[in-house]
């Protein structure tokens, strides 16, 4: 599914500064501005803190402000990401609603996602580096939706997956589990229609 990379290429995988600028306006919203300021000192980042939307950022940077937020609050790191990936993914529905109203329904839309959603990101960030989704239908109401990335943030895209069915008014049980193939590791995210 993907290349396996060396201690020095992960160190170097950079983020689009837009998560970055999208996070601290999540945990402003959430835990307030002075908790924002607290987080970055505490994560003590190269940056700084000092994001820009069209800017890069190693991942890194990322994960110290999630644990530091997560020492800081005592919610476990998992689930600030989830969190941030329902507020992320409303954030795109706000910005780039044409992705939402291309699709009818949630399977559909996750579909789309690496064949015309990440060609689209491209085009704006030709640098992003995209992780990759993999959508397998398992008949009419259920999916295996594999998510690999150089970035260990698969509670951020099941977040993002959980406000898309919301969105889509189509409620939805998944199930995690890891994967393991030549190319490296991903996870499975197991997604069937609830009652």
């Amino acid at each position: 599914m993907r290349q396996r990379l060396n201690k020095d290429q992960w160190r170097r995988v950079i983020m689009k500064g837009v998560v970055f600028t999208e996070f601290l306006d999540f945990v402003s919203a959430t835990h307030g501005a002075d908790t924002a300021d607290d987080m970055i000192d505490d994560a003590a980042v190269p940056s700084g803190g000092a994001y820009t939307a069209v800017g890069t950022y190693p991942h890194t940077e990322m994960q110290a402000l999630v644990a530091a937020l997560a020492r800081r609050t005592g919610t476990p790191a998992p689930d600030l990401l989830g969190l941030f990936g329902r507020h992320l993914c409303g954030r795109f529905a706000v910005t780039h609603p044409d992705f939402f109203a291309a699709q009818a329904s949630l399977f559909d839309f996750l579909d789309s996602v690496d064949g015309h959603i990440h060609v689209e990101v491209h085009k704006l960030y030709p640098d992003a580096e995209l992780p990759v989704f993999r959508l397998n239908r398992r008949g009419t109401d259920a999916i295996d939706l594999d998510y690999a990335s150089c970035r260990p943030l698969e509670a951020l895209a099941e977040g993002m997956i959980r406000a898309a069915a919301d969105h889509y008014r189509q409620p939805v049980a998944i199930a995690t589990s890891r994967m393991e193939e030549p190319a490296g590791p991903f996870v499975r995210f197991s997604i069937r229609h609830a009652a």
